[in-house]
């Protein structure tokens, strides 16, 4: 089997959907793997270093792709590169499928097998295979670094001849994979750590990092939760609370990190205009949902603010290319991981199984459809009718029952 890895050639994109340890693996399955020349460069590998480890090098996307059964990205194929792939090329990556039916109608068109890696279904089989996980981890660890980067003063308390210096103090809004890392990097760099989340079950992972969990409405925060691990989308009543509980709390911190997204929906607003008002200036906003809007009313997706008030806003988007060599090698893990229980050992050959919870849950378009039902439903017309339900699949395995509540938003 080739596996093509392209060069990803999205705005502020430095990753690359491949390693020197997962060419060696693909190379140890019997595949042929091909990168497009450059391709590592923004993750700081070098052409020659994919070569020592068993892949070879193309000269451009066309020649990368060229005869491939399979294609690794990082992001969804543009439209472009949708017109250089042939009918019946597998093409594995985020692609933004709750967000942008009309690429995935694109590949459909185009012939091609799309699995959306970010649908990775929450069961515990599939947590070494999901990439929203793994790229949120470093997100949650960057989005400290970089508060602290824009942060006036020092994070942990000093006692110096001159003075004693208090901790900066952090609150984290969302205890998902982003959030719990969140908390762990702001604590050791000495933080006095705060969070809250709808989901009640965070209290005690909160606790577990040291942190303080600033309630809303337990009451209502028991049904806050998917059967998937995800946060629900919460009534207005619900957000009037929090707002209230927020707005007192955020005065006093010099440190806001927030998390919370809802897939295929716009962050919800967690920060309004005048909590921002009522903040301290020299304190520190990191939006990390401003790619879906974000969480703060006043967050400019892509640029550092400074309001009136002197409060420093962080917008940046894609946290995990900034960290890009460890984003890559834990994304291509991923994508290793997915592939692997599907290779035939004694015959070496790949297919995928369809009965696998994995595969159904990721696989959007293939035979020239789109095979998904929240992406189908998002290219309906407005008003148009509901779907019939599918089918009832065969029940899963037993291990595949099982979801992980520490995968939140």
């Amino acid at each position: 089997m080739k596996i093509a890895i392209p060069k990803e050639r999205a705005a502020g994109e430095s990753r690359v959907a491949a390693s020197i340890e997962v060419i060696g693996k693909l190379v140890g399955l019997g595949c042929d793997v091909v990168i497009e020349a450059s391709a590592g460069e923004g993750a700081s590998i070098a052409d020659e270093t994919f070569k020592k480890a068993g892949a070879s090098i193309a000269k451009d996307f066309a020649a990368t792709v060229k005869g491939a059964n399979m294609v690794w990205k990082i992001t969804a194929p543009s439209k472009a590169e949708i017109g250089k792939l042939t009918k019946g090329q597998i093409v594995c990556a985020h692609l933004s499928a709750l967000t942008d039916a009309k690429g995935i109608e694109e590949m459909a068109k185009a012939g091609l097998s799309g699995y959306a890696m970010e649908l990775m279904p929450r069961i515990s089989r599939a947590q070494s295979m999901d990439i929203l996980s793994s790229q949120a981890n470093l997100a949650g660890y960057k989005a400290v670094l970089n508060a602290a980067e824009l942060y006036g003063r020092a994070f942990p308390m000093m006692m110096t001849a001159a003075g004693t210096v208090p901790p900066a103090r952090a609150f984290i809004m969302g205890v998902g994979v982003a959030g719990l890392q969140a908390i762990a990097t702001a604590k050791r760099l000495g933080a006095a750590v705060s969070a809250t989340d709808v989901r009640p079950a965070t209290r005690e992972q909160v606790a577990s990092l040291g942190g303080k969990f600033l309630d809303v409405d337990p009451e209502m925060e028991k049904e806050a939760e998917t059967d998937g691990g995800y946060a629900k989308e919460m009534p207005p009543e619900y957000f009037e609370k929090q707002k209230q509980k927020v707005k007192e709390h955020l005065p006093k911190q010099d440190i806001v990190v927030t998390t919370a997204l809802i897939p295929g929906r716009p962050a919800p607003k967690l920060v309004t205009k005048d909590m921002v008002e009522g903040m301290k200036p020299g304190a520190i906003i990191v939006d990390m949902a401003a790619e879906a809007g974000g969480n703060c009313e006043l967050t400019k997706p892509g640029e550092v603010t400074t309001t009136k008030n002197g409060v420093i806003i962080d917008g940046r988007l894609n946290l995990p290319s900034r960290l890009a060599e460890t984003a890559s090698a834990l994304f291509a893990k991923n994508l290793l991981n997915f592939i692997t229980p599907h290779f035939d050992k004694e015959s070496g050959k790949f297919a995928f199984d369809d009965e696998d919870l994995t595969v159904q849950g990721t696989l959007v378009c293939t035979g020239g459809k789109v095979v998904n039902d929240r992406v189908a439903s998002a290219l309906k017309p407005s008003g148009a009718a509901k779907p019939k339900a599918p089918a009832k699949k065969k029940a899963a395995k037993k291990d595949d029952a099982k979801t992980d509540d520490g995968k939140g938003a």
